[in-house]
């Protein structure tokens, strides 16, 4: 751990990701970002003419500074907004745009969707990226990679979610340099094939023939959708029952060509290989061959963002890996998320690049100490605790950031895990071969039939696991100052490990108590939390009113189904609720504090005592004189909610500017928090 933090490429990286972080928080522009890093040269330079610092010092915080300018600038210029050329500089209005497919994604229930990067505005060349949504047509022809598409329509700016805590699918495109989108019917667009194939376009070609191939040998349904995530990298086939059998077995990893697969390719491809190290310069010639064959299935698998981020990160440790060294290890996987975070810096906020990379270097530091807890003397036994130890370092890294992210744990992963990795190298091997024969048209019926079962066998015993419920823990709030605390412990940890000494005893234990401080913070934010709120729910009226953590929900709706209780499960965990009340039914005035929620319903009666400067919540659209209501309310501020008719809310918040009061309509602000 010592000779890793003081590996150079380590403080490199650390920077890089500290310069990507500023530029795409605060979208600094280059002319100020250069101004500074000028005059911060130029203050280096005064210091060390008054002889205030030691040359290598001097160095050392230049080299700091140097390597957050450069993330910064990664960003800047990958930045398509900062473009001339950029689309919101042209009038799409009744323009001819041409857009080029580069990746199909999944379908819901009305429109296929894709995502392109443009080509042209009328007769100006225009660059930028969109999210598209064509409506399903089964007589239509497939739309493939690289695929030419053109067509006149407005561009739809992606909103942000309109609930609290929710998944927000805006600030997820925005990562990827996606700002709007546009919805397309059949006849409003033109498909035409490129003239000039991409390699993309190639593998995705590869792919579509492969999976014909195997619909020959009656691969179908579950097995083949499988096949398809494990091996080609494409998920969009796997039916929503079975990612969730997935999701709840712990093991929806498995589903994502990523680190795991690539790392099982490399593990597999090292031992069969490894008999060339006897002939001279064999290493060497073994390693150019390993990382060649990654790179082909890399191509297989369709060189999606995450294929191609974890094939480059065990290219690094395969070069690792030839010196024999766990130092050269760690070392390669540093050098690899550098290189990774130069070439395509938005990677950093991509959960598959951080799980990967903190899998690895958890089981490249962890799972050494844990296999030395045990000896088995029979040779099998240790197999199975050598991956044991692997799963168990693996989920220790991961752990935290899992928690932040999808609020739950599956208590039965390691049980899955120690089923279903050994499998994966079978699998895996197993599903290259037949493929290859598939595509050569002699792959024998027995083979197919049996690998076919090995996947159903599989995917039963996954529906096995996720049935077990009372294992699955969720709705799991963590929060990112536990996240923040807990990799501290996790590195406090590490650092432990490889050598114990008092300092180290003395740094862990420090990681412990910022951890507990963090939970005592977390605690008392529930204990102090008063707020009430209105939820956006089409034609519905939803308020919640959180009472120092326990939360009664007031509803207008005819069953709590999941799609219903998916907003308030998103509050509660979110807001880290302890208990929540359901009501069917809308009272008329609520209390926050000293101030009152006036809720004035389809009946309009809204005159009551002694009531002063309240808020008032329209719904069920009232019909009601505004402007009457304001003078004799006189309200704080007026909320209209979904349920109210769109047409008669935009006559309400017409009234309300008149008078100069504050309204805020949830069709186009989403919820709102009184706190």
């Amino acid at each position: 751990m010592k000779k890793l933090l003081l590996f150079l490429p380590t403080h490199f990286t650390c920077c890089l990701i500290i310069g990507i972080l500023i530029e795409f928080q605060y979208k600094l522009q280059l002319f100020a970002t250069v101004n500074a890093f000028f005059f911060f040269s130029l203050f280096l330079i005064v210091l060390f003419v008054l002889n205030r610092f030691k040359k290598r010092q001097l160095f050392t915080i230049t080299s700091w500074v140097l390597f957050v300018f450069i993330g910064m600038f990664t960003v800047y210029f990958q930045d398509e907004t900062t473009s001339k050329k950029y689309y919101s500089n042209f009038s799409v209005q009744d323009s001819l745009v041409v857009l080029q497919v580069d990746k199909v994604l999944k379908s819901n229930l009305y429109n296929d969707k894709f995502i392109g990067h443009l080509k042209k505005i009328g007769a100006s060349n225009a660059v930028g990226t969109l999210l598209v949504n064509i409506q399903k047509d089964t007589l239509r022809e497939k739309i493939k990679v690289d695929d030419v598409l053109y067509f006149k329509t407005q561009l739809i700016l992606i909103e942000a979610p309109k609930n609290p805590y929710q998944f927000n699918y805006k600030a997820y495109l925005e990562k990827q340099g996606i700002y709007h989108q546009v919805f397309l019917k059949n006849a409003t667009f033109l498909q035409k094939e490129a003239s000039k194939k991409r390699i993309y376009s190639l593998a995705a070609s590869l792919r579509d023939r492969i999976e014909a191939s195997l619909k020959k040998y009656h691969f179908k349904g579950d097995e083949l959708a499988v096949i398809k995530a494990l091996i080609l990298g494409q998920r969009s086939g796997v039916s929503s029952q079975l990612l969730q059998d997935y999701t709840k077995a712990g093991a929806i990893h498995i589903l994502a060509v990523s680190g795991l697969h690539v790392g099982i390719i490399l593990l597999l491809l090292s031992t069969l290989f490894k008999p060339l190290e006897k002939l001279p310069y064999g290493a060497l010639f073994k390693t150019i061959l390993i990382i060649i064959l990654m790179w082909c299935f890399a191509v297989i698998a369709g060189l999606s963002a995450s294929v191609v981020r974890a094939v480059t990160m065990f290219t690094f440790v395969a070069v690792g890996l030839a010196f024999k060294r766990k130092t050269f290890v760690l070392h390669s996987l540093i050098s690899s998320m550098f290189f990774l975070l130069l070439v395509k810096p938005l990677f950093v906020f991509d959960v598959g690049f951080q799980l990967s990379y903190l899998a690895v270097f958890s089981i490249v530091t962890i799972q050494p100490k844990l296999t030395q807890l045990w000896k088995p003397k029979w040779k099998i036994i240790d197999k199975f605790w050598q991956l044991f130890t692997v799963s168990l370092a693996a989920q220790i890294g991961v752990l935290p950031i899992s928690l932040f992210y999808f609020h739950q744990f599956p208590g039965l992963f390691m049980v899955s895990n120690l089923v279903i990795i050994p499998c994966i190298g079978i699998i895996l091997m197993g599903g290259i071969l037949v493929i290859i024969l598939a595509l050569l048209q002699i792959l024998p019926a027995f083979l197919a039939e049996i690998y076919n079962a090995v996947i159903s066998l599989m995917n039963q015993f996954v529906a096995w696991i996720s049935l077990q419920e009372s294992f699955l823990i969720q709705d799991i709030s963590f929060s990112f100052k536990l996240l923040i605390a807990s990799y501290i412990c996790f590195f406090s940890l590490v650092y432990l490990l490889e050598k114990a000494s008092f300092k180290k005893w003395v740094y862990f234990l420090i990681s412990i108590l910022v951890f507990q401080l963090c939970l005592l913070l977390d605690k008392s934010k529930v204990v102090n939390t008063k707020e009430l709120l209105v939820f956006y729910k089409q034609r519905q009226t939803v308020i919640g009113e959180n009472n120092h953590g326990k939360l009664t929900i007031y509803h207008t709706l005819d069953s709590l189904s999941s799609q219903n209780m998916g907003m308030i499960r998103d509050y509660k965990v979110g807001k880290n609720v302890k208990e929540v009340v359901y009501k069917k039914s809308v009272p008329n005035l609520l209390k926050l504090n000293s101030r009152f929620l006036l809720i004035v319903d389809e009946v309009g009666v809204y005159k009551i005592n002694e009531l002063k400067n309240p808020i008032v919540l329209l719904r069920n659209s009232p019909k009601i004189n505004l402007e009457r209501l304001l003078v004799t309310l006189t309200p704080k501020l007026v909320i209209a909610d979904a349920s109210n008719y769109k047409n008669q809310v935009l006559r309400w918040e017409q009234v309300a500017k008149k008078k100069k009061v504050p309204f805020q309509s949830i069709f186009k602000e989403g919820a709102v928090i009184l706190e």
